[in-house]
């Protein structure tokens, strides 16, 4: 698990800090990431908070937007049910 944010990584450390997130926090400060992903809000330069699950082929199983993607609780839980489901294959 790690996050991705436009902001430069003293803000991402500072944000990690404030949260207790204890996971990377990466800094794509040339937006071409969250771009890519459609979640950069263009007119205001800044990503929309965001969960993306993605299995081990790289296809995304789930995404969630908004202010509960903070707590990384429930992309942990789907992420263990994600291992598991692999696990049977």
């Amino acid at each position: 698990m790690f996050g991705i944010s436009v902001d430069e990584p003293a803000a991402n450390k500072k944000f990690a800090d404030e949260t207790g997130a204890t996971f990377p926090l990466l800094s794509d400060t040339s937006k071409q990431v969250t771009k890519a992903y459609g979640i950069l809000n263009e007119q205001y330069q800044f990503s929309n908070r965001t969960t993306f699950i993605v299995d081990k082929k790289g296809v995304i199983q789930y995404i969630e937007e908004g202010r509960t993607v903070i707590d990384p609780t429930g992309a942990v839980t789907l992420c263990t049910g994600l291992k598991k489901k692999d696990a049977t294959k």
